[in-house]
């Protein structure tokens, strides 16, 4: 799809999302949506840009977006799911995930919590040697059928955002490959482990090039093999590659590809494409980012110091990387009449500032756009992931509604509620 076929998709889901009161300036002043036709496109973009030969798990990573009722989708498109906490695998399992479907990655994993995923099935990254300890406590009192692996730190370095490298020198994640000492016990705990069959990897993701991202692979399945052959039988039989696809926030361009990235991990580690190993997969921003957006209603607009404002309804509270960490985490935004029509005309400098009480609650500082009036609308772009689907609570504000959308057989844009807006009472009754 082209930026300009993207943008003009996003204008007709917008004014019919408007002439259905999805969005509204009495009763539903922001909303968000998922345009369900391109996340098809995308996760079938994934699943060909692997060799048929290979058995591949794509698990998606759900603290990208943990709605069920979108997990569920995903799950009816071949997908498993990628967990970190109680709560995302309580959600996996309410999706319809089986337990051989869902990998369950965190750093901080309680005692009965790993219970839990063993009783179950569920694969196991463990992120430390204390986290074997408890393992092996487990089952020396009950058996898994669980797929259990260690996650290494393959440290190979930082890209451009240090929050989403994960495999630097320091990184809090897995254990550190090249630290003095960790390689011999790693390699005793697979020989005392023969369950210990995987091992997991993830460099991070947005600010993370290619080359990075496929060198610390290499390095996981060059690990992989040493085991193996120091050990003198095929004990790692899995690979958790991790995600890390890149976006690209500035425009609708959707480079680098699934492909791209499957080309450069073959020459970095084309051992990883013999199929000796089987291949998990956990991607996140790069499936679900550019297919959604955030619409909110101008409320008021004023000048301050010489520079325009525009007052919405989006804030922190529905994209707080953007408003904490703006360099890093910079979100596109288009100007809509009331109708939900893409606005033109002369570009205005203007900040795009959120309804939260403070100072710092800007989406855009400055940006060009045509002059915003209340009663319009903006749209806040390629949010997907970690935006709506992982609210912000400050100033006690009710989470919006989500809304699926696709096309149906009549060519008409049908939309299903992924998620129902908060209700006052709904908070209330979180606070009382």
């Amino acid at each position: 799809m082209t930026g300009s076929q993207a943008a003009q998709r996003r204008e007709r889901i917008l004014t019919a999302a408007v002439r259905q009161r999805l969005i509204h300036p009495d009763d539903a002043l922001l909303a968000a949506f998922v345009d369900l036709d391109g996340v098809t496109d995308t996760i079938s973009a994934l699943q060909r840009a692997f060799p048929d030969s290979v058995p591949v798990l794509h698990a998606f990573a759900a603290k990208a977006n943990p709605l069920v009722p979108l997990l569920k989708e995903l799950r009816r498109l071949g997908m498993g799911c990628e967990v970190a906490s109680a709560g995302e695998l309580a959600q996996a399992l309410a999706a319809g995930f089986t337990p051989e479907q869902i990998v369950f990655d965190s750093p901080a994993k309680t005692r009965a919590e790993l219970r839990q995923a063993l009783e179950l099935g569920v694969t196991v990254n463990a992120d430390n040697f204390q986290e074997l300890d408890r393992i092996d406590d487990i089952l020396a009192t009950r058996s898994s059928t669980s797929q259990i692996g260690v996650r290494i730190n393959p440290q190979v370095g930082a890209g451009s955002i240090a929050g989403s490298s994960t495999a630097t020198a320091t990184s809090k994640f897995g254990i550190a490959l090249e630290d003095d000492g960790n390689m011999e016990r790693l390699l005793r705990a697979y020989r005392d482990r023969p369950w210990l069959t995987w091992v997991h990897a993830h460099v991070g993701s947005q600010g993370c090039p290619l080359d990075l991202i496929a060198q610390g692979i290499a390095k996981t399945v060059a690990f992989a093999e040493k085991v193996n052959a120091d050990l003198g039988r095929r004990q790692i039989v899995g690979i958790d590659i991790g995600g890390g696809l890149p976006v690209d926030f500035d425009s609708d361009n959707t480079a680098p590809g699934f492909d791209t990235y499957v080309a450069r991990l073959r020459a970095h580690a084309p051992a990883l494409f013999t199929g000796e190993y089987r291949i998990v997969t956990e991607f996140g921003h790069s499936l679900l980012s550019k297919n959604g957006f955030t619409a909110a209603y101008v409320e008021y607009t004023k000048t301050s110091g010489q520079r325009q404002i525009a007052i919405t309804h989006a804030g922190a509270q529905v994209a707080a990387r953007t408003v904490f960490q703006p360099e890093s985490w910079p979100l596109r935004v288009s100007a809509h009449h009331p109708t939900g029509a893409n606005k033109t005309g002369p570009l205005v400098a203007q900040d795009i500032a959120g309804p939260l009480c403070f100072a710092g609650d800007l989406i855009a500082r400055a940006r060009p756009l045509p002059a915003l009036a209340p009663g319009d609308i903006v749209a806040l772009l390629d949010t997907g992931a970690y935006c709506f689907s992982a609210p912000f609570h400050f100033n006690t504000l009710p989470e919006p509604a989500v809304h699926g959308v696709r096309t149906g057989p009549d060519g008409d844009l049908r939309f299903e509620l992924l998620r129902s807006a908060q209700t006052i009472d709904d908070l209330l009754g979180n606070s009382a």
